[in-house]
């Protein structure tokens, strides 16, 4: 049995993970989250005969150490980390502290036999990009971001670990990812909370910034595939969506597909954070995938029909 850990696993993206990997019955995922953004309600409805919950803070050594010590895992994906930009934003020295985690993760992962490390990085790394779309290969690293600037430590630690230690891993540079179970201060999951009740979507700035959205299920098609191939190992990979839209286009499809009654109102556009343009380059997740990407509208719609967009 392959035994995998899974960091930040209660919250949404890596929740979405967990159920992907249990579909495998020949693995044992354990779940490490300290629920401080995560929820137990994300947790697999499945029976735990291959899986198990363990609340955990990996930037507490002695809570990370114990559980690495005692499963000697096969392979690690880490997906602990505060995001948000609101959050990011307001909390930049509970960001900062990732930094911690993430070496003891590493420091653990080289002692204990770990194959593989996985690491949850962001577009955000980008900053704002002089590149359309946004290529792995380019890492302008102007963004002053404190969650930016702790993906882009991250990133540099993996590559350190492989280059002196041995120590495979995969960058996973995830640009907006949405669909049930996803919390309500991001943009997708704000907009059909919003719509589904009637309520009034706001925009910060005109709506004029663009992003690209990508679905759970290609999320985790392409990252899960990444392991069960044993590819780009040692490299990096944006997984996200290529089609690009304005925020107002966005609002506006939102309202279409749930028959909302809502009105859009117009805030002032965010101080910083806010980039005007994401597009990822998604030839390497295009090949992990090997089918087409699912559409946003039929995304939107999935995620309005499954009733869990209110967690």
């Amino acid at each position: 049995m392959t035994k995998i850990l899974v960091t930040g696993g209660a919250g949404f993206v890596g929740s979405c993970l967990v159920d992907k990997l249990l579909e495998n019955p020949d693995n044992y995922v354990v779940i490490v989250d300290d629920l401080s953004t995560g929820n137990r309600e994300r947790l697999p409805e499945s029976d735990p005969a291959n899986w198990k919950f363990i609340k955990c803070d990996c930037n507490q050594y002695r809570d990370i150490s114990a559980v690495m010590m005692a499963y000697k895992f096969d392979f690690v994906f880490h997906y602990a980390a505060v995001v948000g930009v609101k959050r990011t934003l307001e909390n930049p020295v509970n960001v900062l502290s990732d930094i911690q985690g993430i070496k003891y993760l590493l420091d653990l992962c080289k002692n204990t036999g770990v194959k593989r490390i996985f690491f949850s990085s962001s577009s955000e790394v980008y900053g704002e990009p002089f590149e359309h779309p946004q290529n792995e290969m380019t890492t302008p690293l102007n963004s002053r971001l404190p969650y930016a600037v702790v993906k882009n430590v991250g990133e540099a630690f993996l590559r350190s670990y492989y280059q002196e230690f041995g120590l495979d891993y995969t960058i996973f540079r995830f640009f907006n990812t949405y669909g049930p179970k996803q919390s309500t201060d991001f943009v997708m999951s704000k907009f059909i909370r919003a719509a589904v009740n009637n309520a009034p979507i706001t925009i910060y700035g005109d709506g004029s910034q663009t992003r690209t959205f990508c679905f759970k299920d290609d999320n985790v098609e392409a990252t899960s595939n990444a392991l069960y191939h044993n590819l780009y190992v040692n490299d990096t990979v944006n997984i996200g969506s290529d089609f690009e839209m304005q925020v107002i286009e966005l609002a506006k499809m939102i309202i279409n597909i749930a028959g909302s009654k809502s009105e859009l109102v117009y805030l002032p556009a965010l101080p910083e954070g806010d980039m005007s343009r994401r597009k990822p380059d998604i030839g390497k997740m295009r090949a992990l995938l090997g089918r087409p990407l699912t559409a946003v509208e039929e995304g939107i719609r999935r995620t309005i029909e499954s009733g869990k967009y209110n967690y």
